[in-house]
């Protein structure tokens, strides 16, 4: 995994998710939302974070449903 995190951007862990009683998931970076998440992309999503072994595995995750943040844009 330290090829994919080269920058070590996800060990400050800057992703969170909110899961909501209707299903649908909050996905934040930094504090603010980036992606919310509806229907069977959502229950994927939730199942794919339960299965992380680490909070780092987790945040990778994370990063990936969000897209962008591989080419140094997310400021």
């Amino acid at each position: 995994m330290s090829n994919i995190d080269k920058r070590n951007r996800l060990e400050e862990s800057p992703f969170t998710y909110r899961e909501m009683k209707n299903g649908m998931v909050f996905i934040d970076y930094e504090g603010k939302q980036v992606r919310i998440l509806k229907g069977k992309e959502a229950d994927r999503f939730i199942k794919r974070v339960k299965m992380a072994g680490s909070e780092k595995e987790k945040q990778l995750v994370m990063a990936k449903i969000t897209g962008n943040f591989k080419r140094g844009n997310e400021h």
